[in-house]
């Protein structure tokens, strides 16, 4: 009889690197540029979705989308100005590996662009815990739609119910909680613990390190021991 494997997803962009306000100033130049006066508050809110739901998110559903082509790109070149400079979160890469030590797979379940993803994990030099990732291109629909974790399940010959989901974002807990899958929250993207619990994370946590200093006694560690994952933390 053989024993099914267990992983923990990853969320990157605030979550293992820290890229949150760079995006949030990108996008706020590229809204700009095109008309379009954001505060950056609600940009900020929105980061976690991937280009083909914020500008929805941002700017309503039902307008005239003809731009928005010019303002990814926009956003995309803003960005790109700072991939060689971005930096992990404190104890990003010594999680991953912590992880990966307890036999668990480690999967990169990001939204970013495939050339985004790239510079993303050169800034984590952790590709030797990382079994599996995936891009926004792998998916029609990103973060908050649960299709780019479906992708990263079956990229990582995960089950649903022997995985938990680790982001900073509301549309991160979002995406997981669509197909049953605990969240655990982290606060270094920018939001606070009470809106990742309101959202239905399980328990939260600032940085990786803190995580990974609690990795044992936190929900990666129950699902280590297949005990019932409850809200907590």
């Amino acid at each position: 009889m053989s024993i099914a494997a267990h992983g923990v997803l990853f969320d990157v962009d605030g979550t293992l690197v820290d890229t949150n306000y760079l995006h949030t100033v990108a996008w706020w130049e590229a809204l700009r540029e095109s008309g379009n006066v954001v505060p950056m508050r609600r940009i900020h809110r929105g980061i976690g979705m991937g280009a083909d739901q914020i500008l929805d998110y941002l700017l309503g559903a039902g307008r005239d989308s003809s731009a928005d082509e010019t303002m990814q790109a926009a956003h995309t070149a803003l960005y790109g100005a700072y991939w060689e400079r971005l930096e992990p979160l404190p104890g990003a890469a010594d999680l991953l590996r912590g992880c990966a030590a307890r036999d668990l797979r480690v999967v990169l379940c990001s939204s970013a662009s495939e050339k985004e993803l790239g510079a993303l994990r050169r800034a984590l030099d952790a590709d030797d815990a990382i079994t599996a990732a995936t891009s926004g291109s792998d998916a029609d629909r990103t973060k908050p739609a649960p299709d780019i974790v479906r992708v990263a399940l079956d990229r990582a010959g995960l089950a649903a119910e022997n995985v938990v989901f680790v982001g900073d974002s509301v549309w991160d807990v979002e995406a997981a909680s669509q197909l049953g899958i605990p969240c655990i929250g982290l606060t270094s993207g920018g939001l606070t613990a009470a809106e990742l619990h309101d959202a239905g994370a399980v328990e939260t946590y600032e940085y990786p390190a803190d995580l990974l200093a609690k990795l044992d006694d936190s929900a990666i560690g129950d699902l280590l021991r297949d005990r019932p994952i409850l809200p907590g933390g």
